[in-house]
């Protein structure tokens, strides 16, 4: 590969001076990624990974065809929907700092198959997103030269008109993906500093749409004679949200660098949270001048906010917007390309993916294969493919993974220590048995009630109450009770979203199944709220679950409904290929599955003997993959 991109090549030694690495004296290292980013480079990644796709992509798009001047509250509920995902990924962010992200969070909550699934859905979130901003990046660099480039690609390469394919091959797209990858693939420095410049650009043009924006605000253009302020009614709004959730699928590049972060503890949760406020708020106050300055029915959907500057006379400032939406599309394409190979590198160090790709450069320290060979397919994608069709595909990929994590939240809650004297993961000794799936975590909870209630048992204050529910194991009445709310939270979301239209229910039956599931939902809330849970002064830990968790589940189900038909049959065909992807390989290399030799007697148990989940992901890593830690930042 080098040999076929000597530019590549040159440019990645270039970016290995800049990193001033020192020589590795361990050779254990090498499949080490580095301790290295800060608070503030992992809140630039977030708002990087946010702020560019959804602003210059999403919002004409959503505003002109969905919703109407109502896309500022499409983003708003989006941004409630993704704070409740965001909550989640803080806590298992700073309770598990390790590269993987939903991958790894369900790993250890749910077991390798669920595992495998999310992680394979995750990839192809990032790899088709990576292609679609690329070629947003193209379509906006082409405008600001008057189409020049594509009418020169169309004249001397030629042009198609076939279903999923783009009109030309777009070798600017592809291009830039290479080389956003070369620059990846020479270190997490590097790349936060291209971030850092890429990201303060982009903040600074937005703060320049917001004010000259509003100065160019014309109400008139939200009246009925316009069409009104949502054109579309709340099915447009609700609608503009499953897409719009797209925008925010960003924040997750926080909890895929936690194993890079200096102090993942303190610093993946600060960094959730300030990256989506600031994305959300850039998101609501553009799509509100947006909407203000022109009427949204004449808005261009491929260029709206330097189209809306156009329109107003104001072609300089198009040029900014236009110059502004490159340098923000750079970060998303940088977030994205920092993430992908970070994934496949925590999927292949479990043995369920290729194991060139858990391999980790010595000099640079990043997963340079699945960098190099992902940005590859990447820029393939981009080069033909006609992407814009497959966002929904993405939103609904990402409200899959965030439905996982809360629930894998809810899991873990539950769970209880191992007694001291039982062998934990971290210590040595006789080769064990191993128990990792979601039944197996529930059921290893005790049933000897202590003077101290575990996770996982009924409170004692509520034993006069529901001294029923004492007589089962906790294992089981938590099991039955989460099993209940995932049922009845699926029929809400079926319920609220097809009941007046694909149903046709009469409206007495409408609301009768919605307030018996509704009941059904509280009640098993209530149940899990009576048990005992862990509980970490040490960690960032969401506050009231299992209701936001639960919260998180019902809204991420209803969007998941509102998308379309097609979305999900191409969904069950990417999940049938990753079935074979496990069958074929991941579940013959598990390293799961090699550690379970015939004749052991002993017994390993994944659950916390300290409540401590940095073990528990030692203990279903291999050795060689677990990453070198600093002591002073883990605690």
């Amino acid at each position: 590969m080098a040999r076929g991109l000597p530019t590549i090549a040159s440019l990645a030694r270039l970016c290995q001076k800049l990193n001033r690495l020192k020589p590795l004296e361990d050779s254990t290292m090498e499949t080490s990624l580095r301790r290295c980013l800060s608070t503030l480079d992992l809140t630039l990644l977030g708002v990087g990974g946010m702020v560019g796709s959804g602003l210059y992509v999403l919002t004409g798009a959503v505003a002109k065809e969905v919703a109407g001047p109502a896309v500022l509250l499409s983003f708003g509920v989006a941004a409630v929907a993704s704070l409740l995902a965001a909550l989640c990924y803080a806590e298992f962010g700073a309770r598990v700092p390790r590269t993987g992200s939903a991958y790894l969070f369900t790993y250890v909550s749910m077991g390798e198959l669920w595992a495998f699934l999310i992680g394979w859905n995750v990839l192809l979130e990032y790899i088709i997103g990576g292609a679609a901003v690329a070629r947003a990046w193209s379509g906006y660099l082409d405008s600001m030269f008057s189409h020049s480039i594509r009418n020169f690609t169309e004249t001397h390469v030629g042009s198609w008109q076939v279903p999923l394919l783009g009109h030309y091959p777009d070798f600017l797209a592809a291009g830039i993906i290479l080389l956003a990858s070369a620059f990846v693939s020479c270190g997490a420095r590097v790349s936060s500093w291209l971030n850092h410049t890429f990201s303060a650009i982009s903040l600074l043009v937005i703060l320049f749409i917001v004010i000259l924006g509003f100065t160019l605000a014309q109400p008139h253009n939200w009246s009925a004679d316009e069409g009104g302020f949502a054109p579309f009614g709340f099915s447009g709004v609700m609608a503009g949200t499953a897409s719009c959730f797209y925008a925010f699928v960003g924040f997750d590049v926080i909890a895929a660098s936690s194993e890079e972060a200096q102090n993942p503890r303190r610093s993946v949760p600060l960094a959730i949270a300030i990256s989506l406020a600031i994305a959300a708020g850039a998101y609501i106050l553009v799509s509100t001048v947006l909407t203000l300055m022109v009427p949204w029915h004449s808005l261009d959907p491929d260029s709206a906010l330097a189209d809306a500057f156009y329109q107003r006379g104001y072609r300089w400032a198009g040029f900014i917007v236009a110059a502004g939406s490159i340098c923000a599309m750079n970060t998303v394409l940088l977030s994205l390309l920092f993430s992908l190979p970070r994934i496949v590198y925590a999927m292949a160090a479990d043995g369920l993916f290729f194991q060139v790709f858990a391999h980790v450069h010595p000099r640079t320290q990043v997963p340079v294969a699945g960098t190099l060979a992902f940005g590859l397919l990447t820029a393939f994608l981009a080069l033909l493919l006609d992407l814009e069709s497959l966002v929904q595909f993405l939103s609904l990929g990402t409200l899959l993974a965030y439905t996982f994590v809360a629930t894998s939240i809810i899991v873990l809650r539950f769970q209880k220590s191992s007694p001291p004297s039982s062998p934990g993961p971290a210590s040595p000794g006789p080769l064990t048995k191993q128990h990792s799936s979601f039944s197996d975590h529930l059921q290893l909870v005790g049933t000897v009630h202590a003077s101290v209630p575990e996770p996982g048992e009924l409170k004692p204050a509520l034993r006069p109450y529901l001294g029923f529910l004492d007589g089962y194991s906790p294992g089981a009445v938590v099991t039955w009770a989460l099993g209940v709310m995932l049922a009845s939270a699926i029929t809400i979301g079926c319920v609220l979203v097809f009941g007046n239209s694909t149903l046709h229910l009469p409206h007495w039956g409408y609301i009768l199944l919605l307030l018996l599931t509704s009941v059904m939902f509280l009640l098993s809330l209530i149940v899990l709220g009576a048990h005992q849970q862990q509980y970490r002064e040490d960690l960032f830990q969401i506050p009231m679950v299992p209701l936001i968790p639960a919260l998180s589940i019902v809204l991420n189900i209803c969007l998941m409904l509102k998308l379309s038909y097609l979305t999900w049959v191409r969904f069950s065909i990417w999940l049938l290929m990753g079935l074979a992807v496990y069958f074929g390989y991941g579940i013959r290399h598990s390293k799961e599955n090699q550690r379970e030799l015939p004749g052991l007697n002993s017994t390993h148990y994944v659950v916390f003997p300290r409540g401590s989940l940095e073990e528990t992901v030692q203990a279903v890593q291999p050795p060689s993959q677990v990453p070198a830690q600093d002591p002073g930042h883990m605690e």
